[in-house]
């Protein structure tokens, strides 16, 4: 069983609980629960499974930290999400989503693609609800385990105020999205297609390649750090 690096949130979402005796003992008593898992692809490839994405600020925090693995696992972290707070700046992308399809809707054939496109601090997507200790209704508390969907959350630039209101909603018991700059979709995939770097001014290069590969964007899967220069189609 998988739990998702220190966060923990697949045991913590299969057992409601973040706690190993607990995991273990439902393998030991047989205990099979299915999950959705979704695939993330380039145009030329399979990259990896996962069971949740973030693409943004969750994704450059983590290639921050990464940079600084001799601290502490806690000072670390904190430093990563203060340090990249304080250079926040928006990714330019577009982002392309087949919706999730109702009893209404018919014929998957009648689902159509939708595209928004525009600056974005953070981009998530969870096949999961992903519950953890920092966020104990969910990442994502509106999906559920294994029903097919993802949920895709996409949060437009703001101000940094605004936008650690919004960070602090996941500790508490008020609607993270309950904000004008937040939207979410229940989607069967999505496809995040960033911009590409020429143009940047040297701030923005500065700030790009501070935390990733020269042409590449991070991404954070399940805790873990890829890199991707091209589209990554989620499904």
């Amino acid at each position: 069983e998988r739990t998702c690096r220190s966060t923990n949130v697949l045991a913590h979402t299969l057992h409601g609980i973040n706690h190993a005796v607990t995991a273990t003992l439902h393998i030991i008593m047989g205990y099979i629960q299915p999950v959705d898992i979704c695939t993330f692809s380039s145009p030329s490839k399979l990259l990896r499974f996962g069971f949740s994405a973030m693409f943004g600020f969750g994704a450059r925090t983590l290639a921050l930290a990464e940079k600084h693995r001799w601290m502490p696992s806690n000072q670390r972290r904190d430093f990563a999400v203060i340090k990249t707070l304080a250079s926040l700046k928006p990714e330019e992308c577009e982002l392309s989503f087949l919706p999730l399809k109702n009893s209404l809707q018919g014929s998957q054939e009648n689902v159509q693609w939708h595209t928004i496109q525009g600056h974005f601090l953070n981009v998530s997507i969870m096949a999961i609800p992903c519950l953890c200790s920092m966020a104990p209704r969910g990442l994502a508390p509106n999906t559920r385990l294994n029903n097919g969907s993802m949920a895709l959350i996409v949060v437009r630039n703001t101000s940094r105020a605004e936008f650690i209101k919004h960070l602090k909603r996941y500790a508490s018991v008020k609607n993270q999205f309950n904000f004008p700059f937040v939207e979410t979709y229940a989607v069967q995939e999505v496809k995040v297609q960033p911009r590409t770097k020429i143009g940047c001014n040297t701030e923005e290069n500065v700030y790009l390649h501070a935390t990733s590969a020269e042409g590449n964007y991070p991404w954070n899967i399940d805790g873990d750090l890829m890199e991707e220069a091209s589209e990554v189609h989620v499904r």
